[in-house]
């Protein structure tokens, strides 16, 4: 039995997840970093903070983002055939100094058990993280990678990882997100460097990796599902990138690739911004399942087969 989870959806065999979530989103992660296999707890390193120099104002962030990127040549290419890319200088080491403190503010100092501190939706509180969340800058290299012309927000993620949390376990998005379309990218933007104490973001190349571990059975109870899909990967000799993050680079990651995160055993929290955007008239799958969480916070007033178009989904413009 795992302590996060009710009687009702705990209940059934242990790879059953059709239950609908009934707990709150922070509470699904409680039970997500629940599933991740972890060693011993590390004697933390200390790092430095890092040092942006002058901090620019909220309207120098939002326009900074307003401004497009050059997304270098070759970098689609890459992104269809891994699944994944991290491109450098997305931001400057201002902006994401004050966006990190923005976010400390907004996440507040509340304990987790699993260390991880979470929130959604915060583009809907804070003009500065809407600024960044719905930015033509973050959209137009992720409607470039996907070579569409129209995305949607599903949701932003403010995502601190405390010194000492574990590992996030192995998975895909596609397994999480109740959206019936593979149009879907996914961006993590560190707002301060990660080395590889911290635990970067880490992804199983090729973008059709996932058809290694697609019948292994979930495990929602224990942490099975997340060695058995570190120890398939191994096996196939599947390259892993897990390398560190320099302070402004951003990943973007399409909702098959394989993907995880690794303990944080440094002194600093590490905050991450994410958001996950998906092609206008993508519909909501038929059966959304507890590994979606409370996915109506996210896409309200619409029913399973629908249309995920709500007020909650704007669309966002590339430059």
């Amino acid at each position: 039995m795992n302590r996060h989870l009710s009687a009702a959806t705990a209940a059934g065999e242990l790879d059953d997840v059709a239950p609908a979530w009934d707990g709150d989103n922070g509470q699904w992660w409680d039970w997500y970093m629940s599933l991740a296999e972890n060693g011993a707890a590390p004697r933390l390193l200390e790092v430095p903070p890092p040092d942006p120099g002058p901090l620019p104002d909220d309207d120098a962030v939002a326009a900074e983002l307003e401004v497009p990127y050059e997304v270098p040549p070759g970098v689609v290419e890459a992104f269809a055939a891994d699944g994944f890319v991290v491109l450098p200088g997305v931001v400057s080491p201002g902006a994401a100094e004050v966006l990190r403190l923005r976010l400390a503010d907004l996440l507040g100092a509340a304990g987790t058990d699993s260390g991880l501190r979470a929130r959604e939706m915060l583009w809907l509180a804070d003009p500065l993280v809407r600024a960044a969340v719905l930015s033509p800058r973050i959209a137009g290299i992720s409607a470039a990678l996907l070579g569409v012309e129209t995305l949607r927000l599903y949701h932003d993620s403010a995502l601190c990882k405390e010194p000492g949390a574990g590992r996030t376990p192995w998975h895909r998005d596609a397994h999480h997100f109740p959206l019936a379309s593979h149009d879907v990218i996914s961006t993590w933007m560190p707002l301060q460097p990660v080395p590889a104490a911290m635990g970067p973001l880490s992804f199983a190349r090729g973008m059709d990796t996932w058809r290694l571990v697609e019948d292994l059975p979930f495990d929602k109870v224990g942490t099975s599902y997340d060695r058995r899909v570190a120890e398939t990967l191994r096996e196939a000799g599947v390259a892993v990138h897990e390398e560190p993050f320099a302070l402004g680079d951003v990943s973007f990651h399409s909702t098959l690739c394989l993907h995880t995160a690794g303990a944080n055993a440094t002194t600093r929290p590490r905050m991450v911004l994410g958001a996950t955007y998906y092609a206008d008239g993508a519909r909501v799958v038929d059966q959304p399942t507890m590994v979606s969480g409370d996915w109506q916070l996210f896409v309200p007033d619409t029913a399973p087969g629908e249309v995920a178009a709500s007020p909650r989904n704007p669309v966002v413009t590339s430059p």
